[in-house]
């Protein structure tokens, strides 16, 4: 996948956890967390469905690297996905 497509689906599954947050208007440096008032769990549920929805392991100690979209979206094309 591009850095777009994983943008995409970062965005996407990020607005599945917090519906009423634009995360596309989020800064790509900004804490997810913070920036959508999400709690730790909402964030486990982010990890959780970007493992299922690209078949991608995302060890715990890995998490802290994924707290910012572009974060997550660097992480993700460094996988290989």
């Amino acid at each position: 996948m591009t850095k777009d497509q994983l943008r995409f689906v970062v965005i996407e599954e990020l607005g599945n956890i917090a519906p009423e947050t634009d995360p596309a208007e989020i800064d790509p440096t900004a804490d997810i967390r913070e920036a959508m008032d999400i709690d730790s769990m909402d964030f486990l549920n982010f990890i959780i469905a970007l493992h299922e929805r690209l078949k991608v392991d995302i060890p715990e100690a890995d998490y802290a690297k994924l707290r910012t979209i572009g974060g997550a979206v660097e992480y993700l094309a460094r996988s290989g996905r």
